[in-house]
């Protein structure tokens, strides 16, 4: 909402109908509205004008399933934002639906997609996509921005694994790709020489 804000404000894009049909992210805007001390300090000095800018023009927030499902009905240019979970889930499942046979559409990730998830099929380029039991074909242009992840990458996990107060007998890297968790437990290792160690798929371990 912040960067569709600034984008509508600098006039690279218009003004459009934009919907956020998502529980989760309506509960997160809120908590952001309402703890406005607690962000960074670029955002607090654009806050001191007066501006929300997690309210761009045209936006409407869906609170009911049948509203949200009313959003398939749109035939005009319009922005739809939805929690995506890896679209193994959710309301993002009737916009996929019907929105990815139109080529006219795109479906833009903003999160990360794992290996094997219906979003990451999509990234990769698959030409049907099972929804609901049927499949889908996917004509809509699939992209993806990876600079919006609210995970800490590399460097802030170094750091964060720096502050521990007691060394840990054992490092478990999980939760990433295999390439770039092999190279996480590698760097760790290297500067705190702690045994790192990435988990084989359904690997038992005994603590």
């Amino acid at each position: 909402l912040y960067l569709l804000s600034e984008l509508i404000e600098s006039q690279q894009i218009k003004p459009l109908p934009i919907f956020l049909d998502s529980p989760m992210a309506r509960e997160a805007t809120a908590a952001y509205r309402t703890y406005v001390r607690e962000h960074d300090s670029e955002m607090l000095a654009l806050a001191g004008d007066g501006v929300d800018r997690l309210s761009p023009p045209g936006l409407q927030i869906t609170g009911r399933v049948d509203e949200s499902k009313r959003l398939n009905g749109i035939a005009g240019p319009a922005i739809i934002i939805s929690a995506s979970g890896m679209a193994t889930g959710g309301r993002i499942l009737h916009h996929l639906r019907h929105r990815l046979p139109d080529p006219a559409n795109t479906i833009l990730f903003v999160g990360y997609q794992a290996a094997g998830t219906r979003g990451r099929k999509l990234l990769d380029g698959c030409e049907t996509i099972k929804i609901f039991g049927e499949e889908v074909p996917v004509a809509a242009q699939i992209r993806s921005i990876s600079s919006l992840s609210a995970h800490a990458d590399a460097d802030e996990l170094q750091i964060w694994a720096s502050q521990a107060e007691i060394t840990p007998r054992t490092v478990f890297v999980t939760h990433g790709e295999p390439d770039a968790s092999r190279a996480l437990a590698d760097r760790f290792a290297a500067r705190f020489g702690w045994d790192c160690v990435v988990p084989r798929l359904g690997e038992t371990v005994t603590l």
